[in-house]
């Protein structure tokens, strides 16, 4: 915006008091001039003449009248424009706020470590040879099938325990009121059923120690592989973070030299921006010349 401010002149309060009087003085020139007309009329009644319409003739000095009003208003808008021109300014810094020319620092893209999963039971048995696998089916029928036939309760435990309890004479009933002896013939003895017992619970032992054996086996390779991949996962994590940390130290410090560059160019900005601020309130209006003479005129009337 073109202006005539500079560090000489008049304040804006005399701008805005000469401004005034300029006004001032445009609206009596106005109102003179607004009741210019080219006739008086009057009228006679009886003895006495009454005026109509006053007459007001241009006065001589019209051109004198106009010249001043133009000039008044020429320096009224001249002065109101530097006025409006400095506060423009004014507004304008203290509108004016920090753009940062600096990037803040992007946080680091933090890795998550690719951990193995652990293995079950089924991968312990899937690392058993086929011969060692369909060892363990055999072994494991075997021990069940003669545990069923021997374990308490079962067939071989019944047996031995009726076999004290059967009579060698019994009697059936054939019809009401007639009984007929029924012979009973027993076939096994206890030291036969014992032997049974003993022989079969040796082969359930040697078989379930068989299949005891496999299953041992298969928990000591899961438990042996999941050692070695919990290993490899502590490794491969101490090894992620240890990234992670250097680029979150990286990032702390590219901050930190971040905002403190940022601080210290806001402080400039505003120090800066305060300057201005004084500087443009301690402006003043330098008077063109040609308007020199009326303001010389009313700024004597203000003292």
């Amino acid at each position: 915006m073109r202006n005539s401010l500079n560090t000489t002149g008049l304040s804006l309060s005399q701008a805005q008091s000469i401004s005034n009087l300029c006004f001032q003085r445009t609206q009596d020139i106005s109102s003179n001039l607004s009741v210019i007309n080219n006739a008086e009329k009057t009228l006679k009644i009886g003895n006495e003449t009454y005026i109509e319409t006053v007459g007001n003739k241009i006065p001589a000095n019209v051109v004198d009248l106009l010249l001043e009003k133009a000039l008044l208003h020429a320096t009224q808008a001249f002065l109101m424009e530097n006025i409006k021109a400095k506060d423009s300014l004014l507004k304008e810094l203290k509108a004016k706020y920090f753009i940062s020319p600096l990037t803040e620092p992007d946080y680091p893209n933090i890795h998550s470590a690719i951990l193995l999963p652990l293995v079950d039971e089924k991968w312990g048995w899937d690392q058993l040879s086929l011969s060692e696998y369909n060892e363990y089916l055999e072994a494991e029928a075997y021990a069940a099938h003669i545990g069923q036939f021997i374990h308490k309760d079962c067939k071989l435990d019944i047996l031995r325990k009726e076999l004290s309890t059967i009579k060698t004479l019994e009697w059936m009933t054939i019809k009401d009121g007639e009984k007929t002896p029924l012979k009973v013939s027993v076939h096994h003895n206890q030291a036969q059923l014992l032997d049974i017992h003993n022989n079969l619970a040796a082969l359930h032992r040697k078989y379930e120690q068989r299949v005891n054996y496999f299953k041992a086996k298969v928990k000591n390779l899961v438990t042996e592989e999941n050692a070695r991949i919990s290993k490899v996962n502590a490794d491969e994590q101490a090894i992620v973070n240890n990234s992670n940390k250097k680029m979150e130290d990286t990032f702390s410090e590219l901050l930190r030299v971040y905002r403190a560059e940022n601080l210290r160019l806001i402080q400039d900005f505003e120090k800066t921006r305060q300057e201005d601020i004084q500087k443009v309130a301690g402006l003043r209006i330098t008077v063109d010349t040609r308007f020199q003479p009326t303001v010389d005129k009313y700024l004597k009337e203000l003292e």
